[in-house]
C-alpha cells in the first residue's frame, strides 16, 4: 500500500448540494482547510456511473481535481434500506429528482415498504458515505462510514437535509433531522477515541486520520 498523503491549503469540494457543502466545511474547519465548492467554481457536475459509491466519488473527485488544478474531495452516501433490498442504495439522490424533491423520496420509500407489507416493524436501514480525495496527478484516498438505525414515519425535524428526517440512528429517539450540526457529525477532536455519530462523520474521522494534520496521533493544531 503507498503511504498516505497529506492535505493542505485549499481543496475543492465536488459538490453542487449546499447541505453536504456545509458539513464537509465544518469538519475541515479545524485543520484549516479553505474548501470551495465545485459549483463556487462553476464546474459541471459529471455522470455518475459507478457501480459503487467509492467509485462514483472518485469520478467526482477526480473530475473537479482535474478541472480545478487542485486536490479535491467528493463524497458519495445513499441510504440503504434493508426491506427494499439495499435501496434507494447508490440512486437516493435520484429518488428525490431534478429539482430534489425529498419529501416525495421519503413518501416513496413509505409507499413501497407499504407496498411490501413491511411499513410497521423495525424498518431497518443504513447510510453509507465514500469519501474520495483526490489529486490532479491521480493519486486517491478513499474512506467509508456507516450508521446504522431505522425509519419512522411521519418525517421529523428540518434540520439536516435529503433523507435525514425519516431516519433514527440505533440508541437515538430523535431523527437526523431533529438534530444539531453538531449532534449529528461533531467530533470530539479532545478525546481519545472520537466517536462521531453521522456516516459522514465517521468517514471523515477515518480521512482526517491519514490525511489531514495533526491527526497521525494527536488532535488539530
Amino acid at each position: 500500500m503507498s503511504r498516505a498523503r497529506q492535505l493542505s491549503g485549499r481543496v475543492v469540494i465536488a459538490t453542487h448540494n449546499a447541505g453536504k457543502l456545509a458539513e464537509m466545511r465544518e469538519l475541515l474547519a479545524p485543520f484549516g482547510i479553505e474548501a470551495v465548492s465545485a459549483a463556487e467554481l462553476g464546474l459541471p457536475e459529471p455522470d455518475e456511473t459507478g457501480t459503487t459509491y467509492a467509485e462514483n466519488a472518485a469520478i467526482k473527485a477526480q473530475t473537479a481535481a482535474r478541472a480545478a488544478a487542485l486536490p479535491a474531495l467528493a463524497d458519495d452516501s445513499g441510504l440503504a434500506v434493508a426491506d427494499l433490498d439495499g435501496a434507494p442504495g447508490l440512486f437516493s439522490a435520484r429518488w428525490a429528482g431534478k429539482p430534489a424533491d425529498f419529501g416525495a423520496a421519503m413518501a416513496r420509500i413509505r409507499s413501497e415498504l407499504e407496498r411490501r407489507g413491511v411499513w410497521e416493524g423495525e424498518r431497518r436501514a443504513h447510510f453509507v458515505s465514500a469519501l474520495v480525495l483526490a489529486w490532479p496527478d491521480g493519486h486517491e484516498e478513499l474512506v467509508e462510514g456507516r450508521v446504522h438505525g431505522r425509519l419512522c414515519w411521519p418525517p421529523r425535524g428540518e434540520k439536516g437535509f435529503g433523507y435525514d428526517p425519516m431516519f433514527l440512528p440505533d440508541e437515538h429517539s430523535r431523527t437526523f433531522g431533529e438534530m444539531s450540526a453538531e449532534e449529528k457529525h461533531g467530533i470530539d477532536w479532545a478525546a481519545d477515541e472520537p466517536r462521531p455519530l453521522s456516516h459522514r462523520a465517521r468517514a471523515f474521522l477515518a480521512l482526517a486520520a491519514r490525511c489531514l494534520p495533526g491527526r497521525s496521533g494527536g488532535n488539530p493544531p
